[in-house]
């Protein structure tokens, strides 16, 4: 391997470290080609519902919190 290519690799690895050590990852949002709203960063896959969907979940945020209140010692955290 030449020296360019472990710089690299050694670069990369610090700059997959960094983004790791970064805390949450930033949220991003696409239309999907089915013309549904996706949700990318909360975990490896997005999160995709249609408009409807996204909007009768909205509507439960209060609910939504809280239950999550309600049932924190139950709940995990992912870390």
């Amino acid at each position: 391997m030449s020296d360019d290519q472990q710089t690299e690799i050694e670069r990369l690895r610090a700059e997959n470290e960094r983004l790791k050590k970064s805390g949450q990852a930033k949220l991003a949002m696409k239309v999907s080609e089915k013309g549904a709203l996706s949700v990318y960063g909360m975990g490896r896959f997005p999160v995709t519902l249609y408009k409807e969907q996204w909007l009768r979940l909205l509507a439960m945020a209060e609910a939504i919190k809280a239950f999550i209140e309600a049932h924190d010692a139950q709940l995990k955290t992912k870390e």
